[in-house]
Formats: structure tokens, sequence, C-alpha cells
């Protein structure tokens, strides 16, 4: 686009990744890949009402990674740096367009999104966000990752290179995880198991998980950090648990 075909009325979906390990067979821009692709297929989808039109902004491609910074390759702003991000990106935004939402990949950048869209809310910038969360997929790296993966860009997946990593649940392992990283877990970088992981089982999740957001932004309601909440099930939906807690994040860079 130039800046004279930009709608005074627009919805902006922000895709909101990480540049971090995703295990020997997957790249590091996994959760932008895939946080862009939700967020162009929800434009797409999206029924244009009078006044908003719905434009997708480029990936934020840095986030809040710490838990991987033992991997060669991670790259992590931090949570105070993405806050700011966060911060400085909707006032942007709010010069010129109506809405924002945020699109988010990966979850170890739920925390600065809660701090961040709660603060401009109160600032009276119509923002929110949501995750590509996947009901009973698994951590990182793994089975659900993967399949997706393997949907959007089969071509960047080295599946001869995957390989089954902790496959615990994420609770029992979020102690140890939170005091010395993934990698202590995981000397693989994978919370779960590929094995299995095939393009049709992800254009299926790909599908559950435009679906979801695109009911969420269709019916906006916000709870108090600033997330969509699913009209199905009338509660903010978790995303996706491959990273800090709230206030917890090991690493800040």
């Amino acid at each position: 686009m130039t800046w004279p075909s930009v709608p005074p009325d627009a919805l902006v979906l922000v895709p909101l990744g990480s540049t971090e390990q995703h295990g020997p067979h997957l790249p590091f821009d996994t959760d932008s890949v895939i946080a862009a692709a939700v967020a162009h297929r929800v434009a797409d989808l999206l029924p244009a009402p009078p006044g908003c039109t719905p434009l997708v902004a480029p990936a934020l491609v840095c986030g809040a990674s710490g838990e991987h910074a033992d991997f060669p390759g991670t790259l992590s702003i931090g949570h105070a740096a993405l806050h700011a991000v966060i911060v400085e990106t909707t006032r942007s935004i709010g010069r010129w367009a109506r809405r924002v939402v945020f699109v988010n990949g990966h979850g170890g950048n739920a925390a600065p999104l809660d701090a961040a869209v709660g603060q401009v809310r109160a600032e009276g910038h119509d923002a929110a966000w949501t995750g590509c969360d996947v009901p009973g997929g698994d951590s990182h790296a793994g089975r659900t990752e993967t399949s997706v993966m393997l949907h959007l860009a089969p071509g960047r997946v080295r599946l001869g290179a995957a390989v089954a990593g902790n496959s615990r649940p994420l609770a029992d392992l979020m102690p140890e995880l939170m005091a010395h990283g993934v990698r202590a877990v995981s000397p693989t970088g994978v919370l779960g198991d590929p094995t299995g992981a095939t393009a049709e089982e992800g254009r299926r999740t790909t599908e559950a998980m435009v679906s979801a957001v695109l009911r969420r932004i269709s019916a906006p309601t916000v709870d108090d950090r600033g997330r969509l909440v699913d009209p199905a099930s009338h509660a903010a939906p978790p995303n996706t648990p491959t990273a800090a807690p709230p206030g917890t994040e090991r690493v800040s860079r």
C-alpha cells in the first residue's frame, strides 16, 4: 500500500511473534510465521462493517524469549522493551486508525501484552490482543507447531531432524524451566513430540486458530488486561503456554 490508500477507519491487526529456537527442525521465526498467517487469513475473512476496514501490519518478530536464551540464535528484547514497543506501536497506529488488535504467536509475550495493552486502553486507545492458542496442543516445537509449519511453510521444516523432547506437562516443568531456562528441561529445545506431525493436521489446527481469532474480533469483548474474550466460552483464552508467566521471565534481553 501507499499512504493515500490507507482508509481512515482501519482495524489494524499486528502479528507479534518471536525469534527463538524451535528445536533442530523448525526455524527461529516459527511463532512469527504463524501469527502473521493467522492475521492475514482473519483479515481476508473478516466482514468489513461500515467504518472498519481490516489491514495487517508488518509482523513484530522479536519478543520476550529469555527462557530460550541458552540456545544460539535466539533474540529476546525482554519484557520492558517489548512493553515499550507495544505501547508506542499502538500510539502510532492510533493517530490514523480506528482500532488495533495484536495477534500473538508466543506465550512469553503475554505478560508484556497484558500490561501494555491495559495501559494504552487507559489512555483511550481502542486496543486489544488475542493469542493463536490451540486447546490440547503441546507446548513448544512439538506435534502442534510442526504440523502447522508443514501446512504453512513445508519447505522450511527439517522433518528428518525432528526429535522428541520433554513431554511432561508444562505445569510440572515450569519451576525448573523458569529457574534455569528451557535447555535445563529439554536439551533439544523441544517440549512435546513432533512425531506424526502432518500438513493436514496443521491445516485443521490453523483453521481452528483462525476461527477462534475471527470470533473474538467480530464480537469484541475485552477483559481488564486487554485480552479479547471468546464469545463461545465467555472467558479469556490462555495463550500458547511456552514461556514465563507474568513477572517471571528468566533472562531479559
